[in-house]
């Protein structure tokens, strides 16, 4: 921690302006414990200060933001959903009564009771089934698991939907014609979306290792492979070839998108060293400019209720990620 406070790009994430970054600075990069008081002092500024704040702020009194009805589609990235996302992702947790309310929203107005995955349509204020989508399912999941609702039998639906139905096809046969996959050719087609995939292992890892059940277990081990087999972000039949040219670009907050620091840092987090994850080491540390950081390459700016950095411009969240990645990726020997 002493060599790395000495940092002028370490000193620069601890800067109060970015509560949120400077948290996990401490916690993350430099392993400062939970309880410490610079660590507590510093998660609390998050409330104090910044964009949590502001769009905690913005609230209405039914929990949501904008319109209710407006959650998904006509609401992004404004929408109640992707402000719990944003939310999650700048560190609050689930203690703020707001956050709660907002949590109640969501098993109420977006989750459908039946099957327990997440809709991105509503109809008179009754969740859609057949507008269930894994990513979705898997982004609402990992957010709810960060405010702490694992015990909650309605977030266990949602567990067992991503378990029972998640699929890993790499191009070669047919996806079932049966619920969820009818009509949903982009995410269970021959080859199932990768951001399925992705948001689906980054929620699932959020359980602690000691309370997964043998078919979150087994969905990991199976999502890891297939991102693996992909070497990350290129495509599995032909890696000399990139799947999708905006996973090589760095953003924050990602949404229902990916990029390729965030794929790796979700395999690091789980402890995955394997040779594949190479190419991905290697393109992140080709991206630090020569002063030591990233710059924000990918931007829904302008679109969430508060502005996050400028798209172009020095990034503290790319920045982070990118060093917490290529430390872990030391540690574990690649």
């Amino acid at each position: 921690m002493e060599n790395l406070a000495v940092d002028p790009v370490v000193n620069w994430l601890l800067e109060e302006e970015n509560p949120s970054v400077r948290y996990f600075t401490l916690t993350d990069l430099l392993a400062v414990p939970k309880n410490d008081p610079m660590a507590i002092n510093s998660y609390k500024s998050i409330y104090c200060s910044g964009p949590v704040p502001k769009i905690l702020g913005k609230q209405n009194p039914g929990g949501y933001w904008e319109e209710p009805e407006h959650f998904y589609v006509k609401g992004k990235y404004r929408g109640t959903v992707w402000t719990m996302l944003l939310l999650a992702e700048l560190g609050v947790n689930g203690e703020q009564e707001n956050v709660q309310q907002a949590a109640e929203f969501l098993f109420n107005f977006v989750q459908d009771p039946e099957s327990g995955a997440f809709t991105y349509r509503s109809h008179d204020g009754v969740p859609v089934p057949g507008a269930t989508i894994p990513c979705l399912t898997a982004n609402m999941t990992w957010c709810l698991l960060r405010f702490g609702y694992l015990d909650d039998p309605r977030l266990q639906s949602a567990i067992r939907w991503l378990t029972t139905c998640m699929r890993f096809d790499d191009g070669s046969g047919n996806p079932p014609v049966s619920y969820p996959y009818q009509g949903r050719e982009s995410c269970w087609g021959k080859h199932t979306c990768m951001m399925a995939v992705v948001k689906t292992i980054k929620a699932l890892s959020q359980i602690p290792p000691d309370t997964r059940s043998e078919q979150v277990t087994s969905t990991i081990e199976a999502g890891v492979e297939f991102i693996l087999k992909h070497h990350i972000y290129k495509r599995s039949h032909n890696l000399d070839e990139t799947a999708n040219s905006h996973w090589l670009n760095f953003g924050f907050p990602l949404m229902w998108n990916s990029d390729a620091l965030e794929m790796l840092s979700i395999l690091l987090e789980l402890g995955i060293s394997d040779w594949r994850m190479g190419d991905s080491i290697e393109l992140i540390r080709s991206k630090q400019n020569p002063g030591g950081i990233w710059l924000l390459e990918s931007s829904y700016n302008g679109r969430f209720q508060v502005h996050i950095e400028a798209k172009g411009k020095p990034s503290k969240w790319i920045t982070l990620k990118a060093l917490c990645a290529l430390n872990k990726a030391v540690q574990a020997g690649l």
